[in-house]
């Protein structure tokens, strides 16, 4: 029988039973009555769950980036400049989707582990005129939180839009459309949702929607927004066939979010992140990323002397938690924890346990108990 491992790596997240119990009913017809109501519950908790109340909502069957190229060719037309604000690799992603389709974009790219600064978005729009601003909120290569408050808050002088990347922060740290002044919302399943892969999920402004419909036409069919616009409305309506069982699934992935409460969700999130991190400081590791820029959704955690990559997530592996390598100029010497959605405290609990006896198994010198306690303090305290 397969042993099921705690997924640490930096999405997809652990699964909850209430969501793969969801996924385990009967496939029903993509305009049954059953789906109409929960893709209808699934779209109004998702615009809760970023503070919008008057946005538009969509999930669409694929995967976050294509979300991402969805919110930029809805919003930027040929002859149109936008900024991308990099803090790592899916950054340096949006530059790619707009190459891929001829749109012209600059790019401020903040050292890895940090992010960029915000009057460093300041200078760049004295400097040039932009119709868009994009930004990813957490870097999942780098871990780096982007300061997206202090962005959203300079750009509001502005008559330009705001694109965030919310794939690694959306449900589980703040993000808030409306008074922020956010146009567009992109994110993912498996993150903090905790659902299965599967479905590019936005959510649009209604001065976003409005540009679109000035736009005579966007170079996409499957990723037009004004194709998709009518399905979301009323889901009983056909466009293209979608994945059934996942939009059931993660209508029960926002039920358990709303059930928790925004607030309190966000605190869970922060202080899972300072019990892992405490923890792994006492082990005597460190992180890659700068302090100022840490993301309570994963961290990257830089390894100490003696302990090798491959060996160290082999034996974590086998001791029944998976956790991610380094990417670029990273790969080697960290690995990338997670720790977002429905993740528990006994989980968290059975982590640290894991990582203290893949150390002794790899012969690192080390005060036994002392990373579990630390995390236990600051969970049950």
């Amino acid at each position: 029988m397969h042993k099921e491992k705690l997924l640490m790596i930096p999405g997809p997240s652990p699964v909850h039973p209430r969501i793969l119990n969801s996924l385990s009913i009967p496939t029903v017809s993509h305009v049954s009555p059953e789906l109409v109501a929960e893709m209808k519950k699934a779209l109004d908790n998702l615009k809760t769950i970023v503070f919008c109340e008057k946005g538009e909502p969509f999930i669409v069957s694929g995967a976050g980036t294509l979300a991402m190229e969805m919110a930029i060719l809805n919003l930027i037309g040929k002859g149109e400049k936008f900024l991308v604000l990099s803090q790592g690799f899916f950054g340096e992603r949006m530059v790619q989707i707009a190459q891929s389709f001829g749109l012209d974009c600059d790019l401020i790219e903040s050292e890895w582990g940090k992010a960029v600064l915000p009057e460093e978005l300041e200078v760049k729009l004295r400097e040039e005129e932009y119709k868009a601003v994009v930004s990813t909120h957490v870097d999942t290569c780098t871990g780096a939180c982007a300061p997206i408050k202090d962005y959203a808050e300079i750009l509001k002088g502005h008559s330009i839009h705001f694109i965030l990347d919310g794939v690694c922060a959306t449900g589980g740290i703040e993000e808030r459309m409306d008074d922020w002044g956010i146009d567009v919302v992109l994110t993912a399943a498996q993150k903090c949702f905790g659902a299965p892969p599967g479905l590019a999920v936005l959510v649009v402004s209604q001065r976003a929607m409005e540009k679109r419909r000035r736009m005579e036409k966007v170079p996409a069919y499957y990723s037009d927004l004004l194709n998709w616009l009518p399905i979301m409305k009323d889901p009983s309506k056909y466009f293209s066939t979608p994945c059934v069982n996942e939009i059931r699934a993660f209508y029960e992935s926002t039920r358990i979010v709303l059930e928790e409460g925004m607030e309190k969700r966000f605190l869970r999130h922060a202080r899972v992140a300072r019990a892992i991190r405490t923890a792994l400081a006492e082990l005597k590791f460190s992180f890659f990323t700068q302090e100022s820029f840490l993301a309570d959704t994963l961290s990257v955690v830089e390894y100490p002397e003696g302990v090798e990559d491959k060996a160290f997530r082999k034996i974590f592996s086998e001791n029944g938690v998976v956790v991610a390598g380094g990417l670029g100029e990273t790969a080697g010497k960290v690995f990338r924890m997670g720790h977002m959605g429905n993740l528990s405290a006994s989980q968290v609990l059975f982590a640290i346990d894991a990582l203290e006896r893949t150390l002794s198994s790899l012969g690192y010198s080390f005060q036994p108990g002392s990373g579990l306690g630390a995390a236990k303090e600051i969970l049950e305290g």
